[in-house]
């Protein structure tokens, strides 16, 4: 039923007969034309579908999840997860078949990504090499919790970043390479760093900003250290400046200082007269 669509890329969108079997074909193959759109869009070295489908990993992970994830929701457990291990096996990409993805992920190179049970992934995610999206305190009393993150639509996560926890990533939001997000990011923010931190936001209002690729744009992303030490530095400066005035102002109010010679010569004086 799911490989038959494969058979059609790029051909005509006939629906099937047979009831269910036919909406639930239309479906699957809805998705899987999406991915290879997605894919397409957003990877300049795609030439065709035919490569996609043959040549690129993260698709293919992503056809294994969906007959897995299509066996787990219908509690046939095992044959889920055996198919999730075989996509494994081929692929290095390791999803869940619990997860939830939406419509239009596309994983780049793929190596290394995990993807674990209660994970929740929005529309239009990009997710590159090595990404974990893992849970914390894995035992065996969390079983049947929420122990992942939630990704909402537009998401960029950049290579060997990890995001590890049962909180929500904003849509719109780019968490950069190598990047540990241990707790929830606003919408529209990049978080870079190890734990990761926050280095600007999308203004509220603001359209979409176009894909970029690793979540890298042309423009310097500031770092948030030097931000910071630069803020210290302009206090500093502005501190110096203050202190310069307080003393000029100060020795302008004391009276002149009378010369040497005269001094004396009225220390004389003085001791004459008495």
């Amino acid at each position: 039923m799911l490989f038959s669509g494969l058979w059609r890329v790029g051909g005509s969108n006939t629906p099937s007969r047979g009831g269910n079997d036919s909406t639930v074909n239309a479906m699957l193959f809805k998705n899987l034309r999406d991915d290879i759109e997605a894919t397409r869009a957003r990877d300049p070295a795609a030439r065709s579908r035919l490569e996609v489908v043959f040549c690129y990993p993260g698709f293919q992970a992503l056809l294994f999840y969906r007959m897995g994830n299509w066996l787990w929701r219908h509690r046939r457990y095992f044959l889920g997860r055996f198919v999730s291990h075989l996509g494994r096996v081929l692929t290095a990409i390791d999803i869940h078949p619990g997860a939830t993805i939406g419509k239009r992920l596309f994983i780049d190179h793929g190596i290394g990504v995990v993807i674990g049970e209660t994970a929740e992934i929005g529309d239009d995610c990009t997710i590159y090499q090595g990404v974990t999206l893992g849970g914390t305190r894995p035992t065996a009393n969390q079983a049947g919790h929420k122990r992942h993150p939630t990704i909402g639509n537009n998401v960029i996560i950049s290579s060997n970043a990890q995001v590890l926890g049962p909180f929500t990533v904003g849509e719109g939001a780019t968490i950069g390479a190598a990047a540990v997000v241990l707790r929830e990011v606003p919408a529209g923010a990049i978080m870079v760093g190890n734990p990761a931190r926050q280095i600007t936001r999308r203004a509220a209002g603001e359209a979409k900003p176009a894909f970029t690729p690793y979540g890298v744009s042309g423009e310097d992303i500031p770092d948030p250290i030097a931000r910071a030490l630069s803020g210290l530095l302009d206090e500093v400066s502005t501190l110096r400046a203050r202190v310069n005035e307080l003393e000029q102002g100060k020795a302008a109010a004391e009276p002149a200082a009378m010369p040497l010679g005269e001094t004396q010569a009225t220390g004389t004086r003085r001791g004459c007269q008495a």
